[in-house]
């Protein structure tokens, strides 16, 4: 699979976390980030990951192109509801585009975790 790992800044050491416990998960696959969460998940956990740039810069519109050429599988995107990010036209693009595509989304931990412990027991 192809899976997309996107963190909003205050959600990021939850994406670093979440990455570790299902580590044997992830290596797996090929991954795709944007770029700070990118690197910090290269760091704390080593694996493989395909960095775009960071989303402010593009790197969600470049995740969603991977959407629209049906080349992305699972996007795991944990977003900070309670904060307003410059971008927000961007991020409503990449969810807009999960569902056109029938691209499963998690937005939060609880959907992440459940998703990935579903795909983990197939």
């Amino acid at each position: 699979m192809k899976i997309a790992l996107i963190a909003h800044d205050k959600k990021k050491d939850l994406m670093i976390e979440f990455t570790k416990k299902h580590r044997d998960y992830f290596e797996k696959h090929e991954l795709y980030a944007t770029g700070t969460t990118g690197q910090l998940i290269i760091d704390h956990t080593q694996l493989n990951v395909h960095r775009f740039k960071s989303g402010p810069l593009g790197g969600d519109q470049q995740i969603g192109a991977l959407i629209s050429e049906e080349l992305m599988d699972l996007v795991l995107f944990f977003r900070d509801p309670l904060t307003a990010q410059p971008h927000e036209p961007d991020v409503s693009a990449l969810i807009r585009l999960c569902d056109v595509y029938n691209v499963p989304l998690a937005t939060n931990i609880g959907t992440a975790n459940y998703l990935i412990e579903y795909l983990n027991a197939r």
